[in-house]
């Protein structure tokens, strides 16, 4: 425990920051609810190995996704540094603290992947992550990984990280240590240990001592989805959102049923090499009643659609993709028509499989010669905007009404479709256009699921919100 700082307090940990500081595995995220001390934690777990003999080979980089969001970092370390380290320094102009014996300790933003090429070569025992459900991919944070190294091999290496739930990384965060195993449970990954830690508000003593009300402000936020995360830090919610709003599993996710033979059966495709493709098989409803997974007959509007399966072409890697051939990916999809038993018919595709002279690629023409065809999926101007604001209108559509039946077509998704449960649904809205997706993100379902919805290829001349009827 350190001497009291100038306002009468010294810091000492609670007891997720005691979990925290203690934690053995080579990554670990703390994370919670609005208030634990998170930041702080993560500052001290850098500064608990200053002075123990390591010298300049105690070398941390703690980020934030910009400049600006630095300074409440740099705010915490100039009250609580100096009074466990007199003679620690603070460089403004390099952003950086310098301890007695040679230890250093970066403060740096990193908004792009690019920026990793301002560090590439470095060595880093220690590297921080505050707010890590800012990054919209885990694309900077994963390349990092390469720096976090020492030539020393006394010197312990970790990566730390802290959050709230919410925010654009909420799905690639949470699918990368929360849905292994519960808090508090180490598991492997590739060699190297994960954990994550769960923080709650009311550990934090002095903070609702000092602020008493601060609890109503989080329990007065009119978000529901917000509010969970923040006050109970709660990850089963639909986070950062262009649909968050509109979306409900309980409405929108139904159980699998045999399709009407009367109803359209086609396919789209959103294509990706590096990054994943996605292809979804689309049921649209020509007005006819269906038996649904209970084995009960429920009506449906002309124009609804359901996504009844779906192949994601990724690894265990969130946006990584499995780098299939266009005749592969082909065969993968008749394979998978045969199992569905439908009568499948040419759908929307990415308009960039089309042949390209300037590059020589054709795979729209691979597929075909593999017995995969494809229309091609409107791209023109506004097609982006155009797209979201549709997808929520037959989001919108699919809720029921207090006032009688629904009268707008809706968009259904069989229970099975993982993958458009995990991605759509959080995908974050665009920093420079908030009506359109962050392209950042992990939008290849749903750019897949646009194109299914923006096509134009109605029957008898008549065009439908849903697209063929």
């Amino acid at each position: 425990m350190a001497e009291p700082d100038a306002g009468g307090f010294a810091w000492q940990p609670h007891g997720s920051q005691i979990h925290f500081l203690a934690c053995p595995t080579f990554e670990c995220l703390y994370h919670g609810t609005r208030g634990p001390g998170k930041t702080e934690a993560l500052l001290m777990d850098f500064a608990q190995h200053a002075g123990l003999g390591f010298g300049t080979a105690w070398r941390g980089v703690l980020f934030r996704q910009s400049y600006p969001q630095l300074e409440e970092v740099r705010v915490k370390a100039r009250r609580w540094f100096p009074i466990f380290f007199p003679e620690a320094r603070w460089n403004a102009g390099q952003s950086k603290w310098s301890f007695p014996e040679g230890e250093e300790l970066l403060l740096r933003h990193m908004a792009r992947p690019e920026d990793y090429y301002g560090y590439h070569g470095h060595e880093y025992p220690w590297i921080g992550w505050d707010e890590l459900t800012n990054w919209p991919t885990p694309d900077c944070y994963e390349t990092m990984m390469t720096c976090c190294r020492s030539s020393n091999a006394q010197v312990p290496r970790s990566v730390r990280a802290t959050c709230n739930p919410y925010g654009p990384g909420h799905n690639w965060v949470k699918a990368r240590f929360i849905d292994p195993a519960p808090a508090g449970e180490p598991f492997d990954e590739g060699g190297r240990t994960r954990v994550h830690l769960f923080g709650a508000i009311r550990e934090n003593e002095i903070l609702l001592d000092a602020d008493p009300d601060y609890l109503k402000t989080l329990e007065s936020d009119t978000n529901a989805h917000r509010r969970k995360a923040w006050l109970e830090g709660s990850w089963d919610i639909v986070a950062g959102g262009l649909f968050d709003d509109l979306w409900d599993p309980r409405v929108h996710v139904v159980e699998a049923f045999a399709v009407p033979e009367s109803w359209r059966v086609d396919r789209a495709l959103d294509w990706g090499s590096t990054h994943p493709f996605s292809v979804g098989w689309w049921a649209e409803s020509d007005g006819t009643d269906f038996v649904d997974g209970s084995g009960a007959t429920r009506p449906s509007l002309r124009g609804d659609l359901y996504r009844i399966a779906e192949w994601y072409g990724c690894t265990s890697k969130p946006n990584e993709g499995l780098k299939l051939t266009a005749r592969k990916v082909a065969l993968g999809i008749l394979e998978r028509e045969r199992d569905l038993g439908y009568d499948v018919r040419p759908g929307p595709a990415d308009s960039h499989i089309f042949s390209d002279a300037k590059i020589g690629r054709d795979i729209a023409g691979d597929m075909a010669a593999a017995g995969v065809s494809w229309t091609r999926a409107d791209k023109g101007s506004g097609s982006r905007r155009l797209g979201a604001e549709r997808l929520r209108a037959l989001l919108a559509g699919a809720l029921p009404r207090s006032d009688g039946p629904r009268e707008q077509p809706g968009l259904f998704v069989f229970a099975d479709c993982r993958h458009f449960i995990r991605t759509v649904p959080v995908l974050p809205r665009g920093t420079k256009d908030p009506d359109d997706a962050d392209p950042n993100a992990e939008d290849h379902v749903y750019d897949e699921t646009r194109y299914r919805i923006m096509a134009r290829q109605g029957l008898g001349g008549e065009k439908r919100l849903g697209g063929f009827y």
